[in-house]
């Protein structure tokens, strides 16, 4: 553009030295013209070749917030199905005693210095003094394969003062279950005064921690197999041939400085119809 302007000027020079004034203002306009068709084809020129202003940028896309994940389900699992528990007195049938101490003919009653028998109020109370043992015995019942219950309550005991059930008696033999007030259980054999016993004292949940306490007593009696029940739960078995039947007892004793008093009721006795397995024979 500024080229132009240059030349158009030296036109106009050029004219005027030629001194005639209407080719000057000829030569003027026209320059005039084309100095401004110049000017407006370079202004197009300029707009037309203008770089555009780059486009604003897009923003990124911002990550949504989970506020609650779902959670991994589980993948279920087998779970295998445990074995029933095995039913630890079979044989149950009819019952054939059902005693609620009320006959006092029906047990051997007593009363010492030392110790007594009392039967009153439905319930047949064993008392003893320190260092005393008591036994009461159910006359004219002989018994072999049977379930017997009866409840115990003992009202002055601890320590290691003991009562329970006599089993198969004849006399001075018979088997015995005690429960001591220090809350374990046991078994044992006597046989003429001599004691052997067949389960240590062990801790049982059942067994009342001293006195006042109450505690059903249970007993699955089949050959030479014993089962103790205390409050319908399953204690402990023993097995021992030697004596296949008798009566059945209740006793207690005292093994500290002090008295013991024990109360027992409602005895209900139960034929079993049951034959036990034979054992298994041994793989050689």
């Amino acid at each position: 553009m500024l080229e132009c302007c240059v030349n158009i000027l030296r036109h106009i020079e050029t004219n005027r030295c030629h001194k005639n004034p209407m080719t000057f203002k000829r030569t003027l306009l026209s320059s005039f013209l084309v100095l401004l068709l110049t000017s407006c084809s370079a202004l197009d020129e300029m707009l037309a070749t203008h770089t555009p202003m780059p486009a604003t940028e897009t923003p990124l896309p911002t990550s949504t917030i989970v506020w609650f994940p779902p959670s991994a389900t589980p993948t279920p699992q087998l779970l295998s199905t445990k074995a029933p528990t095995p039913e630890m007195r079979p044989g149950l049938s009819d019952e054939i005693i059902s005693d609620d101490f009320s006959n006092p003919l029906d047990w051997d009653v007593v009363t010492s210095n030392e110790a007594s028998a009392v039967m009153q109020d439905n319930r047949l109370s064993l008392a003893v003094q320190s260092q005393v043992y008591m036994t009461s015995l159910r006359r004219d019942t002989l018994l072999t394969d049977y379930y017997a219950e009866l409840t115990a309550q003992p009202s002055l005991c601890k320590g290691e003062d003991s009562y329970g059930v006599l089993i198969r008696a004849n006399g001075g033999s018979y088997y015995r279950f005690a429960l001591a007030c220090d809350g374990t259980v046991r078994a044992e054999r006597v046989s003429n005064s001599v004691r052997l016993a067949l389960q240590k004292p062990i801790p049982s949940g059942d067994v009342p921690p001293g006195a006042p306490g109450n505690v059903r007593i249970g007993v699955w009696v089949v050959g030479s197999e014993m089962r103790l029940f205390l409050n319908g739960r399953f204690q402990f078995s023993i097995n021992d041939p030697s004596f296949p039947i008798g009566t059945i007892g209740v006793f207690v004793r005292s093994a500290g400085e002090t008295a013991a008093i024990v109360s027992f009721s409602d005895l209900v006795i139960q034929e079993v119809d049951y034959i036990p397995p034979p054992p298994a024979t041994p793989t050689p």
